[in-house]
Order: C-alpha cells, then sequence, then structure tokens
C-alpha cells in the first residue's frame, strides 16, 4: 500500500508543530524586542525578566532569545505595544493586545477581522472598564453569558484575532 508509511505521518504530525512553534515563537521575540528596547538591554529589569520567562516556558532557544535582545536593543527597532477594545457578538467586551511596528496598518486588519466576524472596534475606555488589571492579565469584573450561536461567533473571532501576528492575547468578558 503506498502512502501509508510512519515517517509520512511523522512528517506531517511535526509539519503542523514547527508551524505552531514558529508562530508562537514570533509572538514571543517582538514581545522580548519591546521589553528589551524599554529597558535598554538590561536583563534585570522586570519587564524583559518577565519576557524571557514566558518564552522559557514556551521551550524557546537561548540563542533566539539572545539575539531578540541584542537586536532590539541595539538597533532602531520600531515595535511597539498596542491595545484595541472592541466589542464582538452579542455585546462581549475584547481587548486586544499587540506588538507591531506599524499601527495603522494592524489597526485596519483588525478592524477588518472584526467586521467579518460581528465585531466592532470601540473608543479608547469603551471596553476596558470591564476589566480589571492581575499581574498575569486582565479578568472580567462582571463575566457575562451569551446565547449558544454568539459563543460560537465570538470563539471565531477569538481564534482568529489570536492567528493574526501582531496580536499576542485577547481577553473577553464572557463566562
Amino acid at each position: 500500500m503506498s502512502g501509508h508509511s510512519k515517517w509520512a505521518k511523522l512528517k506531517h504530525q511535526k509539519a503542523v508543530t514547527d508551524v505552531r512553534k514558529g508562530k508562537m515563537f514570533s509572538k514571543l521575540v517582538r514581545f522580548i524586542a519591546v521589553e528589551a528596547k524599554k529597558a535598554a538591554g538590561d536583563r534585570s529589569a522586570p519587564g524583559l525578566r518577565t519576557a524571557i520567562e514566558k518564552a522559557r516556558v514556551a521551550n524557546m532557544p537561548t540563542e533566539n532569545i539572545d539575539r531578540a535582545i541584542t537586536k532590539a536593543s541595539g538597533s532602531d527597532a520600531l515595535l511597539e505595544a498596542v491595545t484595541y477594545e472592541a466589542y464582538g457578538p452579542g455585546g462581549a467586551a475584547l481587548i486586544i493586545e499587540g506588538y507591531t511596528d506599524n499601527r495603522n496598518r494592524t489597526a485596519q486588519e483588525i478592524k477588518h477581522l472584526l467586521s467579518k466576524n460581528g465585531g466592532a472596534l470601540a473608543a479608547p475606555g469603551a471596553a476596558l472598564w470591564a476589566f480589571n488589571k492581575k499581574e498575569e492579565g486582565l479578568e472580567p469584573i462582571a463575566p457575562i453569558s451569551l446565547p449558544e450561536g454568539d459563543l460560537e461567533k465570538l470563539a471565531r473571532l477569538v481564534d482568529e484575532l489570536e492567528e493574526h501576528d501582531d496580536v499576542s492575547d485577547v481577553y473577553t468578558n464572557t463566562a
């Protein structure tokens, strides 16, 4: 029987995991670059230390971490942290955090993803009131429940947002 080799199956599984790792590593490199730029390469700075710990938890090679820090602290890296507030299907509040080198491009891409999936970009402060800032991120103050149809749409929207290269975290106030 042709096409039924063990190696072929492993090759396809490895390709899938390599794509996931690549996306995660690129997001972590952006996070490290922004924090290294803020700290001017000082590894003892709390933000950079947190970024390095996140990268180590994700099994990122030390060489990649070092390369990201030297590149960001030594050159004119233009990455900056961005936060977008939005409302999704069923009126769910969304906070979208990320790192970008072009605010205008990222804003338009986020706006497109939101409108395609039944959401809308909101003004600054319009959705942030629904969250408390915690050490590990944002936590909803009063989680809301949505009908099943809206939950599916929201899940699809969050998945598409998380696949975007510039987006690092998406928070929602649903239960």
